[in-house]
């Protein structure tokens, strides 16, 4: 009992700290809980289409009969590569003439109606499928829409949450910042273009024994091809603007008969300008 009595001050002392411990751990608990929603509430714009899920097999661990397993695939064969070099002058001389190029693309809102060879299209989309992507999962898919009626639609679905986006979403500032741009919800623009190309996102992949394979970082992928598509289309001489549909994935996937899991990234209209 004395022995007790002697060691009680110390524990009542433990004790307190840890209720005090618990209380502040509590807090920041609390603390970071009202900054996750300061920072959702301050940034409405966000569009889960536009989330890498980088890490989405983890979030499948009740179906992981669904998923390959990366042990199940075969080496893939070694392919030589002989990079084509250049002198220190051609170098110049090429890295002077690309900047030239690429230092005339504008986002162009007045365009032409003019026909272009859809094997242009073509051979921009394939220019555009050689850029790097996590684990070479290539996790992008084109879409090119020359109808006239599916691409009015597709204007109709853009413009009505467009509207909201410059209403409600965006806010003050952003909305703001594009008044000197003269922009706004009307992107007419998507009816005279002779096409649009809109880039889903896979977030997996589907195997022919239909397993499901992760596409690693397929956000940063899909841009990086969304910007050599751009150059492409320079380098041909066609016009462009991106579009780019916050909180459209759903409709647009639906409209064009797309599986679930691409999700709508940007929209580049591609167009002679005038």
């Amino acid at each position: 009992m004395a022995v007790f009595s002697s060691l009680t001050p110390v524990f009542v002392a433990v004790l307190c700290v840890i209720i005090g411990f618990l209380f502040k751990s509590s807090q920041r608990r609390e603390t970071r809980s009202k900054q996750e929603r300061s920072d959702q509430t301050a940034r409405p714009w966000v569009d889960e289409d536009l989330q890498d899920d980088t890490e989405i097999s983890s979030k499948h661990n009740e179906d992981d009969d669904d998923w390959l397993d990366t042990t199940e695939e075969e080496n893939l064969p070694h392919i030589p590569y002989t990079p084509i070099q250049y002198s220190a002058t051609e170098m110049l001389e090429r890295s002077e003439k690309f900047y030239s190029l690429m230092n005339l693309r504008r986002s162009v809102r007045f365009v032409s109606p003019d026909p272009v060879p859809k094997q242009v299209i073509d051979n921009v989309i394939r220019t555009a499928g050689t850029a790097p992507s996590g684990a070479h999962t290539e996790p992008w898919t084109f879409v090119v829409v020359s109808d006239a009626d599916v691409k009015h639609k597709i204007r109709e679905i853009i413009e009505e949450e467009e509207e909201i986006n410059y209403k409600q979403r965006m806010g003050d500032k952003w909305v703001h910042d594009l008044k000197k741009l003269r922009t706004n919800w009307v992107k007419e623009y998507l009816d005279v273009a002779p096409y649009l190309i809109l880039v889903f996102k896979q977030t997996y992949g589907i195997l022919p024994n239909s397993k499901k394979k992760t596409h690693y970082y397929n956000e940063i992928s899909v841009s990086i091809s969304c910007g050599i598509l751009l150059a492409a289309l320079q380098n041909v001489g066609l016009v462009t603007v991106t579009t780019t549909p916050l909180n459209c994935g759903p409709q647009l996937r639906s409209l064009l008969q797309r599986p679930a899991n691409p999700a709508t990234r940007k929209i580049p209209a591609n167009e002679e300008g005038e």
